[in-house]
């Protein structure tokens, strides 16, 4: 065999192997020369593969039969495929031929399906994938801003309606009070005013308390006194519709 830089080591084992005669019992020639035969496998695996690939594995070999683009052939007789567990098994290559080794060359090992362009593809779709991912996470962070604000405007909110809630109780406390105090002053009045109107007769004589009835009786209303006590009564009156409609107006803020 010419020796070649180009062809790989396990196309030159596996020609000298299948050309010398001294392993014609194990490996071989078929009677064509287009393809070569395994006899026996188990012996092949056994007593071969350790000398020339240090290994004894025949599914190994044929794996790298296989990268290299060889194929089993398979006899089919009457129309059925023959299966010959423990006979010869025959493998076949376009450039693998006797007396031409010139043709190993052209034996090349398969390179992995996926093409280069495919890769850079790939590539960018991996960096298509990456930039979105960058984007939504930032969009995942400017949400989750925004609701840290959301969160701090809606508690700052809920203060503020505590404030006005407890300032609210403490108006409808006083303006009760104020209610409660113009109600006793009213009610006051009016006593005072009885009592104006009706001086006690207590430790007096019997001419003196005829004088006095006599007086009250005769004596002429005190326009005058009604009137302020109706002013004084409208004053207050006025005060309480005010006080209410501020109650009102707070009540509803």
């Amino acid at each position: 065999m010419k020796q070649s830089s180009n062809v790989p080591a396990f196309l030159s084992k596996l020609w000298t192997l299948v050309e010398e005669t001294h392993t014609n019992e194990f490996i071989t020639w078929s009677q064509n020369g287009q393809s070569f035969l395994v006899l026996d496998e188990q012996r092949f695996a056994k007593e071969i593969l350790p000398k020339y690939f240090k290994h004894n594995n025949m599914a190994s070999f044929v794996r790298q039969l296989n990268m290299y683009g060889f194929r089993k052939v398979v006899h089919i007789d009457s129309g059925i495929v023959k299966q010959e567990r423990d006979g010869p098994v025959e493998f076949q290559h376009p450039y693998f031929k006797q007396g031409q080794d010139d043709l190993l060359e052209n034996i090349k090992r398969k390179v992995s399906a996926t093409k280069p362009e495919e890769n850079k593809i790939r590539q960018e779709d991996l960096t298509k994938i990456i930039s979105s991912a960058q984007k939504v996470q930032i969009k995942q962070e400017t949400i989750e801003s925004r609701l840290s604000e959301l969160k701090s405007e809606n508690e700052s909110l809920w203060k503020e309606v505590s404030e006005l809630r407890a300032k609210h109780a403490q108006q409808q406390q006083v303006i009760r009070k104020i209610v409660q105090f113009i109600v006793t002053l009213v009610q006051n009045n009016q006593l005072v005013s009885l009592k104006r109107k009706r001086p006690l007769l207590l430790n007096t004589n019997g001419a003196q308390k005829k004088n006095l009835f006599q007086h009250i009786v005769k004596e002429p209303t005190d326009n005058h006194h009604h009137k302020v006590i109706f002013n004084v009564f409208y004053i207050y009156y006025l005060k309480l519709n005010f006080i209410m409609a501020i109650f009102h107006a707070v009540k509803e803020v």
